[in-house]
């Protein structure tokens, strides 16, 4: 494993462990499964652990993992404000007082203000206290590094990144979104100002390694330097020297031996022109097919009337990349045939989605896109009938 340096001097893995997607267990996480992975990075030289407060369930489980295994003072756990959430000064320390329950320590080596997308909320938490709260944190040492989580535009980016002393800051970056979100220009004015750069969304949710289309599977099928789609999404990443640390939301101990490989070779500034040059082929043919640049972050959830918005996306961009009768049969047994439905056609318009999604996509209009392309009207006769006849017997 490599190191990149914090703001004050402590080691940060190149590799990071995102705790948003843990696997689940019926309606719980599963603690074993996540406990083998946790463990097999740590063991791997992994010491970057990031998690949220409103991640369901993921704080109290890596809290679980790393006081079983009496790791805490040989990891660094990230967390974060739902600055969001926030309406007066006394619910920052309820937040955070429940965040350090959860997580069964004392302290937060990586406290992020969650979300930030405009400048107006780093306002609204400085009305607030948010500075003299932090300050009295990092005095009592219950708060090491400050920063914040961002989705919006570059030009806003710095905006936030000038408005206070931050120590990090994490952004989504990856090869698709090199020219949108904090983007290239983003990163490198962070590195200017010597605050590192956490990265979330390498694979942008998946899409730059199991949804990519046909094309693009083939070419890198064929890559000479014969590295997986993931191996050339996080070597992007990791050879710029601007970035501190790639999160993967990893949930197979195969994924975990397989980054922590690529964390441990991996040189600065090793791509070659044939790499770029693979690079561009591939967002050519991924650019080709994208109907909805949706993640799957899920911050759109939960729907008020349970549309599955992130995976309705999945499908419907899955639609254009590889056949549409598959995706559409998926689809439907994914999604429409749960015992509480969660199709688009549920959507009532209220927009609640949209106010949350960090990428700023017009959910609604695209949720109605989808709902024409998966469940034509064939399809739609056919969920009914499945339904009754499958849930009802």
């Amino acid at each position: 494993m490599q190191y990149r340096k914090s703001r004050y001097g402590s080691d940060i893995s190149l590799l990071g462990f995102g705790c948003m997607r843990f696997t689940k267990k019926g309606n719980s996480l599963d603690y074993d499964k996540a406990e083998r992975e946790i463990m097999a990075a740590y063991n791997a030289g992994v010491n970057y652990y990031d998690t949220a407060y409103i991640y369901p369930g993921s704080e109290a489980l890596l809290g679980y993992v790393v006081d079983k295994n009496n790791i805490r003072d040989k990891i660094q756990i990230a967390t974060k404000l739902p600055q969001y959430l926030i309406k007066n000064e006394a619910a920052i320390d309820r937040y955070f007082d429940e965040e350090l329950s959860r997580l069964q320590t004392n302290y937060v080596d990586f406290y992020l203000m969650h979300m930030l997308t405009d400048l107006q909320a780093w306002e609204n938490l400085k009305k607030n206290g948010i500075e003299k709260w932090i300050a009295d944190k990092k005095a009592k040492g219950q708060i090491k590094n400050v920063g914040f989580s961002f989705h919006g535009n570059t030009d806003m980016f710095i905006k936030i990144l000038n408005a206070y002393d931050w120590d990090f800051c994490q952004i989504q970056y990856n090869y698709l979104d090199e020219t949108s979100q904090a983007g290239v220009k983003g990163l490198k004015a962070a590195a200017e100002k010597g605050i590192p750069v956490i990265i979330m969304e390498p694979l942008r949710g998946g899409k730059l390694v199991d949804m990519l289309p046909d094309k693009a599977k083939k070419l890198i099928a064929e890559d000479k330097k014969k590295r997986t789609a993931a191996e050339i999404a996080f070597r992007w990443l990791m050879q710029q020297p601007e970035v501190t640390c790639v999160l993967s939301g990893m949930n197979s101990i195969e994924m975990v031996e397989e980054n922590c490989r690529i964390a441990g070779e991996v040189q600065e500034n090793e791509f070659d022109n044939y790499d770029y040059e693979m690079i561009d082929k591939i967002k050519e043919y991924i650019n080709e097919n994208t109907k909805v640049g949706c993640t799957g972050c899920g911050y759109c959830m939960p729907c008020p009337k349970g549309v599955d918005i992130p995976t309705t996306f999945r499908y419907y961009n899955e639609m254009y990349i590889s056949k549409k009768g598959g995706a559409r049969r998926e689809y439907i047994q994914v999604v429409g045939l749960r015992k509480d439905p969660a199709l688009p056609g549920q959507c009532i318009g209220c927009g609640k989605c949209e106010s949350h999604c960090p990428q700023h996509l017009p959910i609604r209009d695209k949720l109605k896109e989808a709902n024409k392309a998966l469940l034509p009207v064939p399809y739609k006769i056919g969920v009914k009938v499945a339904r009754k006849f499958i849930l009802h017997t």
